[in-house]
């Protein structure tokens, strides 16, 4: 609605994605004990907007196993595109979790991954948000999510597939309920990504993804389970229903010299709404940008961007378009230790 939103044109200043972390590599007679420790000050939630401390990575890996807090197999990080918008593409697979993961190969050409994650999911009530019968509807998580990743790498780039599956459960926690509302859905998706290197100065980063109840796992989208009505079942008249989301990524990353480099390209997230959400719901979003990087050195970068982003909603016939420009200066350090070796 007009002026619910703070008015254009606005200039703001943000160190918040600033960001530290520790790796460390420890030789052993089993292999490399592999750690990475990583924060960051971007706050979200009730402290979007400050300096918060937001853990990213806090994960250890020997031999064939890890465990933490990291990259969701399911996910392909290195399709993020070299930008200085911090969320990213918005129909891109991005989600850190809590895993243990089990990886039979893993070496330059190759890499299999089967893990177990942290479950979890969201949901929305829709036009049914105020019916009393589904006050007492309480989640239940009995199983952890399971991903697997496939990917391999050659001298042209990598092609990476993989794959969600998780069990949705909720209960109606209503004694003696006269309507049955408790049920259990399958979450599942596959996503296949990929770089290629097109020339020595050109790499294009592509991803699309489709399935139904991962919202949670995407970069930017709406719940992943939503309500839809069930006319002529008395004993079960709302259904609860994973929402079938498709996401893609299109970027294109240019060296102009050692000093001079772009990215550009589009991202999309489409959902299929179902009959029991609202109107104003989410239903598709679109997301754009181009930048000019300059690197005066190799740690420093500065640069300015613009950015575009869309919204449209279910049926209600809004949507509207953003635009931003940003201008950042990023310095990266590293600095590498090494305490003697194996004894």
């Amino acid at each position: 609605t007009p002026g619910q939103f703070a008015p254009d044109g606005k200039v703001f200043f943000s160190v918040r994605q600033s960001r530290f972390g520790v790796k460390t590599l420890t030789p052993t007679q089993f292999g490399d004990l592999k750690t990475i420790f990583e924060f960051e000050l971007y706050g979200t939630g009730v402290d979007a907007g400050q300096t918060t401390f937001r853990l990213r990575h806090a994960y250890g890996e020997l031999h064939h196993f890890g465990a933490g807090q990291t990259w969701s197999p399911f996910m392909d990080p290195d399709v993020f595109p070299n930008s200085l918008e911090y969320w990213g593409p918005n129909g891109m697979v991005f989600f850190r979790t809590l895993q243990a993961r089990y990886m039979p190969v893993n070496n330059d050409k190759l890499r299999l991954i089967f893990a177990v994650e942290n479950p979890g999911a969201s949901a929305d009530q829709g036009a049914y948000t105020n019916f009393l019968e589904l006050q007492n509807i309480k989640p239940k998580f009995d199983m952890p999510d399971i991903s697997l990743q496939a990917r391999v790498m050659r001298g042209w780039g990598h092609l990476q597939i993989a794959g969600i599956f998780r069990k949705i459960t909720w209960i109606d926690a209503t004694p003696n309920p006269v309507i049955h509302l408790g049920d259990t859905v399958l979450g599942w998706g596959v996503n296949v990504s990929s770089n290629i290197n097109f020339t020595k100065k050109d790499v294009g980063r592509f991803q699309v993804v489709y399935g139904e109840g991962i919202q949670n796992y995407m970069n930017d989208a709406p719940v992943d389970i939503a309500t839809k009505a069930n006319p002529g079942n008395p004993l079960r008249p709302i259904l609860g229903v994973p929402l079938p989301v498709l996401g893609v990524v299109s970027f294109l990353a240019h060296n102009w010299s050692d000093r001079y480099s772009t990215s550009m390209g589009y991202s999309l997230v489409n959902i299929e709404n179902s009959n029991g959400q609202l109107p104003s719901d989410y239903h598709q979003g679109h997301y754009a940008l181009a930048n000019l990087l300059y690197h005066p050195v190799p740690a420093v970068t500065i640069g300015g961007e613009f950015q575009f982003g869309r919204r449209i909603n279910f049926t209600d016939g809004f949507n509207v378009n953003d635009y931003r420009m940003q201008f950042s200066f990023k310095y990266a350090f590293a600095k590498k230790f090494e305490f003697g070796g194996p004894k």
